[in-house]
């Protein structure tokens, strides 16, 4: 009998699997080599996305219906997902912003107390000004009346982003209360931000590369410093390649191989994702055992499975061998002093040792990209150059899985 597969695996989703909305003929393929007979994996599988437009029971369908194979909602990370362990927001008042179903995504994640940028441009409509042909006359009488926005959060790219803009610039410099009377002074800090999804772009059917939520980011980083003169402060940036999303990822794959009737020790994770041509040829000289692929870019997908790895090698080390719980001490900003544990597998159960990077050459940037300037999120920098190195280079998904394979021995 097998023993048990001490490996699992992350794949991203644009530009690993599909193109926009086109499956790549060899993502099913390599999908049939993952499951038996009776169309069960045979290998702990976790996707992990910086999509955070929808809910993961939508993303679930969708892969399921493009590979042909059974996708449980368990299987995805989506950018927001880690946001189910930030627990002491779960009864704030929060707005949301972002695209899709934003107020079920929310309390899907635990927050009771949500209001969206359309509610909150209804409490108060005089706000909402630079659509001149949906300019409200009279202002609402009752706006006095509504409680403060505590914190922000922020899904993904809005449709109207002015709108989102000028209604998070407002909650952030009147404590959440846009209304008189305002603060004499400007209050700073302010109110936490919790973002998701800092990708600058991403790739579409369009022949170029198009604005992501890091973008809106980047505007909205930039507003508040122009109006306020001080830097706008994340308390948490979720979503790759923030080492809180490797860790949630982590465990999913230990709850998913469990499910599967794999409860052994999962020791390498395999990150599978791409990036530009002109990295393809980049020097492969690191052995990490977490393979890392997706579609965005080589600041989001290989910079972030790296990060992970080398997270996992100082806490495996002789010399330093902290709780796992570290990880959430590490994350920027203070995170750790917001987050709670999960239900499910916890920090001490966690097993996996090596992060390995995979780059696949089916993804997002061409020759044309301007591959040397730097795309990654302010918060993120400086980005160490051995980072952006993937592990391994594959030509597509399927033998991107071959690789895998013939590392593991598993048939």
């Amino acid at each position: 009998m097998r023993p048990p597969p001490s490996f699992g695996l992350l794949f991203d989703i644009d530009g690993v699997l599909v193109r926009g909305k086109k499956v790549l003929p060899v993502a099913p393929k390599a999908f049939s080599k993952l499951i038996d007979g009776t169309g069960n994996f045979r290998v702990p599988t976790v996707f992990l996305t910086n999509s955070g437009n929808s809910l993961r029971s939508q993303k679930a369908q969708q892969l399921t219906k493009w590979l042909g194979v059974p996708i449980h909602e368990d299987q995805v990370v989506m950018a927001h997902s880690p946001l189910r362990m930030f627990k002491e927001f779960h009864n704030k008042k929060v707005l949301v912003s972002g695209q899709g179903p934003v107020r079920e995504i929310a309390a899907n994640l635990g927050f009771k107390h949500i209001v969206t940028i359309d509610e909150f441009s209804n409490a108060f409509p005089m706000l909402d000004s630079l659509d001149h042909n949906r300019s409200p006359r009279e202002p609402n009488p009752h706006e006095e009346r509504f409680p403060a926005i505590e914190s922000v959060v922020l899904f993904g790219e809005p449709i109207r982003w002015e709108v989102s803009l000028q209604l998070i610039v407002d909650a952030l410099t009147t404590n959440g209360k846009p209304c008189p009377p305002l603060p004499k002074k400007l209050p700073y800090p302010h109110i936490p931000i919790l973002a998701c999804n800092t990708d600058l772009h991403w790739m579409a059917e369009a022949c170029l590369p198009r604005f992501g939520h890091g973008a809106f980011l980047v505007c909205l980083e930039n507003l508040y410093k122009k109006i306020t003169g001080h830097e706008l402060i994340y308390t948490a940036l979720i979503g790759k390649p923030s080492e809180i999303t490797y860790h949630h990822a982590e465990r999913m794959v230990l709850e998913h191989a469990i499910s599967i009737g794999c409860p052994g020790a999962v020791k390498t994770l395999y990150c599978i994702g791409q990036v530009s041509r002109s990295h393809t040829l980049a020097r492969v000289e690191y052995v990490c055992n977490i393979f890392k692929f997706s579609g965005d870019n080589v600041n989001t997908d290989i910079f972030g499975a790296n990060l992970y790895d080398k997270y996992l090698r100082r806490v495996w080390s002789g010399k330093n061998k902290p709780a796992r719980q570290s990880i959430l001490q590490i994350a920027r900003r203070g995170v750790h002093h917001f987050i709670e544990d999960e239900d499910g597998p916890q920090s001490s159960d966690f097993t996996a040792e090596r992060c390995y990077s995979i780059l696949v050459q089916t993804g997002v940037f061409g020759d044309h990209t301007m591959s040397d300037s730097e795309h990654s999120p302010r918060d993120f920098l400086p980005v160490e150059e051995s980072l952006r190195q993937p592990n391994f280079v594959s030509e597509n998904v399927y033998r991107a899985v071959e690789l895998v394979f013939e590392r593991e021995k598993f048939a």
